[in-house]
């Protein structure tokens, strides 16, 4: 068969022979067992019903034994033949145009240059999942390459509900993952609804089809990295920065790095990701010795170097070799996967790899414990840096949160309401009032036609947008445009594509509007092929998380989830091609609601119109709300909106005087 009549079959008429377990593949760690009796039952009932009855005798022990030995069944059996990435979109089989666009993103985010654990479904964060078996990725695919532009595909995390006539201007797609009701959203309740199969994890862009690769987090680090370097008025050059997480999000880090132009070393305790990331060049050298480790520092302090080195180990190990040598750290994060630390996303020190992946399944209160002590050590280690003057934030990954749950010496000696931590969130002192306040967030696009050159042509197209925005820009937003367009001009040369090709800056209303308008204009005119616009739910207005994109929201509403709901229903009607709403992305299940979208531009007059529509509103949506918590960024940013906008109307706050509160 054709990769085509593949895809059209959806689920095989007959089983295709079992698939031998592929040890060379970087696989997720195996779940703690959750389910009783009953429950297992349960779960393989739920797995079965995907297939004709005839096969139920058959594929039960086989899924039985999926679930015993990885607490998960993922259909193995039932992986495609072949090879999985992003292919340019005239080879996706279809009605539709926007529907195959899906098609590619799926396949990107699944594609084993970009996933964390392909054969799990798995594209980033240890449990960031585009579907839990590969039943529903078959009857997904099927779905689409049957829909029509007057169909939408509604998606139960992962499962595929069906087809639903709808419109031409409404969704193709309408993606949820993890909306379980609010008592339900501890991390147990997570493993027993996914292991039962009725809900998953979806992360931000995993389970909403929009990842791109560490390059999605490459640009948001380099903005951080170079300004909390700012904040400490030190250039990068020969600067050291110290964190840990080679994974898919957090193996950013080591290139961020790079570019910023300081000395990154960044610990990780998985040999497959670290050998993955040193091959790809996002680091420059792995060493396992720590003597070594600290001999290599010193020597790039000395000269100034702009290098990336990889700890193969435990991140703490580091911090306290560190301090014992006496070297001076400038700025200190982490991005270990602490939104699920009783699950793979934080290794304790003192344990190997595999023993503790062993403990995480066989003595999940144990691991639990050590992993806690482990916290406790580590911010023990990072308080000795910082009364030394190291600069250290949180990096939005409940690094703090989970320090604190575990008893950890990280709160504040006089907590205030939003700064309960004695180090701050990157947003609270970087991201939101540098970016966010002013509707600075991560736009992306990835050229559907699969063409480096038609990725070259749109990066010249954004850069030419910024420079001309640049010349009538406030002050205000000087820094932010000239960082965009130092990064647009060297993203080429920085090698940033993994999978799609694709591309990420941050920018305003103004910015995605002007650069999705000339890239609908060069598709009309034949100059590029088709282009997918989306953005990282981590933005000015599509998340709501109290110690992440809205921690710097100090008016009491930071535990609300308004904004994310809101902004997800208003891309539906606006014109998106696809909407995705989400619990617990980037910093744990019942921690956030966050939301995306996808659209096609096509070059016709329908998609210029949407894309005025849906990106005007994605990204005030969240001015407005910053706005009324009282940011003085955001309040500039919605002023200007309505000055250029007669349509917008916007509630302003009012300033109370605080000597009032003294009578």
């Amino acid at each position: 068969m054709t990769f085509q009549q593949q895809i059209q079959q959806g689920i095989p008429r007959e089983l295709p022979q079992p698939k031998p377990y592929e040890t060379q593949i970087n696989h997720a760690p195996k779940r703690k067992e959750i389910l009783n009796e009953e429950e297992k039952k349960l779960a393989l009932r739920n797995a079965l019903r995907y297939f004709e009855p005839k096969f139920h005798a058959e594929l039960l022990p086989e899924f039985r034994e999926e679930l015993e030995k990885y607490g998960r069944i993922y259909m193995y059996r039932f992986r495609p033949d072949y090879e999985m990435y992003a292919r340019p979109i005239s080879e996706y089989p279809g009605k539709s145009l926007q529907a195959k666009s899906i098609m590619l993103m799926i396949q990107n985010n699944l594609s084993y240059a970009v996933a964390q654990h392909p054969h799990e479904l798995i594209t980033y964060g240890g449990n960031g999942a585009v579907f839990q078996n590969w039943a529903q990725y078959l009857l997904t695919m099927k779905y689409l390459s049957e829909m029509t532009d007057e169909q939408t595909l509604v998606m139960y995390s992962g499962h595929p509900m069906g087809l639903f006539p709808s419109h031409k201007d409404a969704p193709r797609v309408v993606v949820t993952n993890g909306m379980v009701i609010p008592n339900y959203s501890k991390p147990d309740d997570w493993e027993k609804f996914n292991a039962l199969g009725v809900s998953q994890y979806g992360q931000m862009t995993a389970g909403s089809y929009m990842y791109i690769g560490p390059q999605g987090i490459v640009h948001g680090t380099t903005i951080t990295v170079l300004n909390a370097f700012r904040k400490i008025k030190k250039s990068p050059k020969g600067g050291l920065f110290v964190t840990s997480g080679l994974g898919g999000m957090s193996g950013a880090q080591p290139k961020a790095g790079n570019i910023a132009g300081c000395i990154t070393v960044c610990a990780e305790i998985n040999p497959k990701i670290t050998k993955i990331r040193h091959e790809q060049k996002w680091v420059d050298e792995i060493h396992e010795n720590l003597d070594e480790l600290v001999a290599r520092v010193r020597k790039a302090q000395e000269n100034e170097e702009t290098v990336s080195l990889a700890y193969l180990g435990n991140v703490v190990e580091v911090w306290e070799k560190f301090d014992q040598e006496n070297l001076k750290i400038d700025i200190g994060s982490d991005q270990t996967s602490l939104h699920n630390p009783w699950a793979g996303g934080y290794y304790p020190v003192g344990i190997s790899f595999e023993d503790s992946n062993k403990m995480m399944a066989e003595n999940p209160e144990l691991f639990k414990e050590k992993v806690q002590e482990s916290l406790r050590r580590h911010a023990a280690a990072i308080n000795k840096h910082t009364s030394k003057g190291t600069y250290f934030f949180d990096y939005g990954n409940a690094f703090l949160l989970e320090c604190s749950r575990a008893g950890a010496d990280v709160l504040a000696e006089n907590p205030t309401l939003g700064r309960e931590f004695k180090f701050p969130s990157y947003v609270q002192d970087i991201m939101g009032p540098m970016c966010f306040d002013y509707g600075f967030g991560p736009f992306r696009w990835v050229c559907a036609s699969g063409k480096p050159e038609d990725l070259q042509q749109s990066d010249e197209i954004a850069c030419e947008v910024l420079e001309e925005l640049m010349k009538n820009s406030p002050g205000e937003i000087q820094q932010q445009m000239q960082d965009n367009i130092t990064w647009i001009k060297g993203a080429q040369e920085n090698n940033l594509v993994v999978g799609s090709q694709a591309r990420i800056l941050y920018a305003d209303a103004e910015g995605r509007m002007k650069i999705a308008e000339k890239f609908n204009q060069a598709i009309k005119n034949g100059e590029i092929g088709p282009v997918v616009l989306g953005r990282d739910h981590h933005d000015v207005s599509g998340t709501d998380s109290p110690y992440r994109e809205t921690s710097n929201i100090y008016d009491g509403s930071r535990f609300t989830a308004d904004m994310a709901i809101h902004n997800v229903i208003g891309d539906s009607f606006r014109g998106a091609t696809w909407v995705s709403i989400h619990n617990g992305g980037g910093v744990g299940w019942g921690e956030v609601i966050n939301g995306g979208f996808g659209m096609l531009l096509d070059g016709s007059e329908d998609a210029d119109r949407r894309l005025k529509s849906m990106l005007f509103w994605d990204v005030n949506n969240g001015i407005s709300r910053r706005s009324w918590a009282r940011n003085e960024g955001a309040i500039f940013a919605i002023k200007r909106a309505m000055e250029a906008e007669p349509n917008l109307k916007v509630t302003l706050p009012n300033f109370v005087d605080e000597d009032l509160f003294s009578l």
